[in-house]
């Protein structure tokens, strides 16, 4: 499967790559019915001869084509779509991690148009966009009834230009509307920080073209540093996804030859292709934690998928989005494109989670930092587990089995938590800010220790 194949994360955010689908255009039209199909073609031409000649003004016939296209593929599923010549024109060219525009990922749910995630360091991002903003306007305009090509196109505009998107949030009572200003939003899709002795994290914001190499790059330069890259937390939370290829050639640097990584099927179960790993497998020897959460979506399901079912990592967090479909994007003849459903995908143990998610190994829930920070510095419990000597449940049992006490890490992070964010090294600003990480970060050491008793 080359790049014809892409997972779309639940995105407008980035761009298609052109392909073809033509078996599966041939075995559509071997299968329907010739004569109701022309029965049908028949009926939508006499309804758009009698609106070219009766309608009260002139139309535009292209309008009116490109416009039942659009209402058929309405009847599909929220990513199959059809992009103008212009829309196509510029998906073409967004693969390659630096664009205009505002920088958010969205999908449609339950008929609103939802902020799947603002992609770090771009204006929605700095704006203020959280992931699950309900978009109710663009610019005054009801975004009722469109497309995710549609809305997509909204917010396009100059840079420099102001698009206001009215929003409505979790937990509060009225729609407020939040200004951003168009920029150039260029892509860092990895972003690593040394967490010293060998441990390092790695956020992949998306997966665009060179996704895997930077990784490998980043763990490279670690890995001769410390002689070797003791644990790994790869972060994929808020990740929305991207090219399927990108998402096998992270699996494939963790994974021995041979194993699965992913497969997909199409409408015909006999049509299955399997993605398996080459020799690469460069870091055999690391320890990985996954972070997920309710954003994370399609190719970054795909690698928590692939290195959870080979049992070569742990995923922590929270059950991810669910987007467990394949698009392919179709040139046509006059500059358009279709964007096409053909397939769902599979994890290496035959699960599709297509609108089920991965679900983490170790559940961790997000904390409010600040919350989080004062209970640890002033040492406060607000519940039964956490007063000291309280008599331990099950599941702290089998908890405490798994981990390693250690009074130096817990005083390390009271005195990071303590700090002015200026004073603080990447470690402490990563691990004191974020409570799912510094917990990844403690389950990690404690299973590479115990791996090595």
């Amino acid at each position: 499967m080359k790049k014809t194949w892409i997972i779309w994360g639940a995105s407008l955010a980035l761009a298609f790559v052109v392909g073809t689908v033509a078996p599966a255009l041939r075995f559509a039209i071997n299968t329907a019915s010739a004569e109701d199909r022309y029965s049908d073609l028949q009926n939508f031409t006499k309804v758009l001869n009698l609106v070219q000649q009766y309608y009260v003004e002139s139309v535009d016939s292209k309008k009116l084509i490109y416009g039942a296209i659009k209402g058929m593929l309405r009847e599909l599923d929220p990513h199959t779509n059809f992009l103008t010549p212009e829309v196509f024109k510029d998906f073409e060219t967004e693969t390659s991690g630096e664009f205009g525009g505002i920088g958010i990922e969205i999908s449609v749910q339950n008929s609103v148009l939802t902020i799947i995630s603002p992609i770090e360091d771009t204006p929605a991002w700095e704006a203020g966009i959280k992931p699950g903003d309900r978009v109710i306007a663009i610019d005054g305009k009801s975004t009722k009834g469109l497309s995710l090509v549609e809305a997509s196109q909204l917010m396009k505009g100059r840079r420099g230009s102001k698009i206001v998107l009215t929003i409505v949030r979790e937990g509060e009572d009225d729609p407020r509307d939040i200004g951003i200003v168009r920029g150039s939003v260029k892509i860092r899709s990895v972003k690593a920080t040394d967490l010293e002795d060998g441990y390092m994290y790695v956020k992949i914001t998306s997966f665009i073209e060179n996704t895997g190499r930077d990784l490998e790059k980043a763990l490279t330069e670690a890995q001769k540093k410390y002689g070797g890259v003791k644990g790994l937390i790869l972060d994929l939370r808020r990740n929305p996804g991207g090219l399927l290829d990108q998402a096998v050639k992270v699996s494939d640097l963790f994974l021995k030859e041979g194993d699965t990584i992913v497969s997909t099927i199409g409408r015909d179960p006999k049509n299955k292709e399997v993605l398996n790993a080459t020799k690469r497998n460069k870091f055999d020897g690391t320890g990985i934690i996954v972070l997920m959460n309710e954003y994370s979506a399609s190719a970054s399901e795909i690698v928590a998928g692939a290195l959870q079912d080979n049992k070569r990592a742990i995923v922590m967090g929270e059950k991810s989005f669910g987007k467990g479909s394949v698009q392919s994007v179709i040139k046509l003849g006059d500059g358009s494109g279709l964007k096409l459903t053909v397939a769902r995908y599979y994890t290496p143990s035959g699960k599709s989670i297509q609108a089920e998610g991965i679900t983490p190994d170790l559940a961790v829930e997000e904390v409010d930092v600040e919350a989080f920070q004062k209970a640890i510095i002033k040492g406060k419990g607000t519940r039964e587990k956490d007063i000291a000597g309280h008599l331990l449940s099950e599941k702290e049992k089998e908890a405490a089995k798994k981990s390693v006490p250690n009074a130096k890490v817990e005083a390390w992070w009271k005195d990071a938590a303590s700090k002015k964010d200026e004073n603080r090294t990447p470690k402490e600003k990563l691990l004191a800010t974020d409570y799912q990480a510094y917990q990844a970060f403690n389950y990690l050491k404690a299973w590479k220790l115990m791996k090595g008793m």
